[in-house]
């Protein structure tokens, strides 16, 4: 299946098969995590341990993310290795945090920073090795459908069988992800040698006009620039809703249903939403990506703003659907845009700086969440604010292209 349609020929089946195997390592390493510092603790003390996890690794993350993009940049003739080496820092990375998880140690914070580092540094890699193995007559709308759908699967997978794993001990999911990102780096080099090829490409800046700071560098242009902007909001709503709903629902569960059941019923929705909107954007393919992102932007806004004013465990699912499908469409529609303005030469780095700035964007939504008090009406509807505010630049800044299409740059 992961061959099918070209895939075989292009090396594109190798990558879905490493982005699974990729996603059901960081799925085991995210159970055993929130076993740990979430469900074996009450609320309280969680709370203050995961806020500690987010200072010590997601804040220094928020730092570098920024250079990851262009860090890679320099390793663009090198990129099997690059992902192979994001493999082998998570090996090691979770061979530490299995220790640290069993025995308690301080070592958990700098393990669990480093594995954060690789997967984000992995997804920016991933990104721009897309355009590369892309099947004759292939699109990066429908490659990442592909890539994403098989990442679902393989994240479901692996989340099961790291439960079923912690129910030995708190290390055993962080073992056996030591065993998967072993066979992700084994992976990783046997991709085609083409992807490490930079023949044609030139480094980009995401500004609006052609007068970056850099010299000899290409901007992407504003559809572009508006597009990212939109998906960033959508991504930091998606890591806002993560950590907000972790510990609101484990608070004050939602319609009296128990905190366990509550917080499988929101993932399964996120999912649900995300399997749904990855099932879309193969369909719409390179249709409207405009259109498309703005009217995922309007379904996030209305279902938060629901979820504010009439909170329950109906709005709240919705709201987990709405989000989950807005983030994987609206992704996808940037591809397309990306894939139409974006000059074949240039496309690569504008993947890879693209990802860096959604990367971030996920962070400063998780931190905000953490921060806010626990009142369900309060954060969504606060959510609702920040995404209509999103929604409504977006709606002028593509009117407006619209409307005087000499001044796209």
């Amino acid at each position: 299946m992961t061959h099918a349609q070209g895939a075989g020929e292009s090396g594109l089946g190798r990558l879905i098969e490493l982005h699974g195997v990729n996603v059901a390592g960081d799925a085991m390493v995210a159970v055993a995590l929130a076993n740990t510092l979430f469900f074996s603790v009450p609320t309280g003390e969680a709370r203050g341990r995961v806020a500690l996890y987010l200072l010590i690794t997601m804040a220094p993350f928020a730092v570098m993310a920024p250079v990851v993009g262009p860090l890679l940049d320099r390793f663009r003739h090198g990129r099997r290795y690059a992902i192979a080496a994001t493999m082998l820092g998570r090996c090691f990375a979770t061979w530490v945090l299995a220790g640290a998880v069993a025995s308690e140690g301080l070592a958990l914070y700098p393990a669990a920073f480093g594995c954060l580092v690789a997967s984000k540094a992995y997804g920016v890699t991933r990104s721009a090795t897309v355009p590369r193995l892309l099947p004759r007559g292939g699109t990066l709308v429908s490659s990442n459908s592909r890539i994403s759908l098989a990442g679902i699967v393989s994240g479901a997978l692996g989340a099961g069988l790291a439960g079923l794993l912690a129910l030995a001990g708190p290390q055993w999911p962080l073992r056996a992800a030591f065993l998967v990102f072993l066979a992700g780096m084994v992976l990783a080099l046997r991709l085609p040698r083409r992807v490490d090829s930079t023949l044609g490409e030139t480094r980009t800046t995401l500004s609006l006009d052609e007068t970056g700071p850099i010299p000899r560098r290409s901007s992407v242009g504003g559809a572009v620039v508006i597009a990212l902007r939109a998906n960033g909001a959508l991504r930091a709503f998606s890591g806002f809703l993560i950590m907000f709903l972790a510990f609101l629902l484990r608070e004050e569960p939602v319609g009296g249903l128990d905190d366990t059941l509550a917080l499988a019923l929101v993932a399964g929705a996120a999912g649900l939403g995300n399997t749904i909107g990855t099932t879309i954007g193969a369909r719409l393919r390179t249709r409207a990506p405009e259109a498309v992102i703005v009217v995922v932007l309007g379904v996030a806004t209305l279902a938060a703003g629901a979820g504010g004013f009439f909170y329950g465990v109906a709005t709240v699912l919705t709201v987990a659907l709405a989000a989950g499908l807005a983030q994987s469409l609206g992704k996808l529609s940037l591809d397309a845009i990306v894939q139409r303005d974006v000059p074949e030469a240039v496309r690569t780095s504008a993947f890879a700086r693209s990802e860096t700035l959604l990367q971030l964007s996920w962070v400063v939504g998780g931190g905000v969440g953490i921060a806010l008090p626990l009142d369900g009406r309060l954060g969504l509807g606060l959510a609702a604010v920040g995404l209509a505010t999103m929604l409504v630049l977006t709606l002028r800044s593509t009117t407006r292209r619209t409307l005087h299409p000499a001044d796209q740059s």
